[in-house]
């Protein structure tokens, strides 16, 4: 994946810590949960990068 979709994952990662804290400060368990389920799907789609990242390495391994 390129640079962007990077940062943007990692922008949604750190707006769902934002929002998991003004929950857990203001007592708003839905908005808790929200931030916890946006770092969740961050995490997932960083994870998926990975994998992309990894097969691209491979294929050019196998080109040498």
């Amino acid at each position: 994946m390129g640079l962007g979709d990077k940062i943007s994952n990692k922008a949604e990662e750190l707006k769902g810590k934002a929002k998991e804290t003004v929950g857990k400060v203001t007592g708003n368990e839905e908005l808790e949960a929200e931030g916890k389920l946006d770092q969740g799907k961050s995490g997932l789609k960083q994870a998926g990068e990975g994998v992309k990242d990894a097969a691209k390495d491979v294929k050019d391994a196998f080109k040498k």
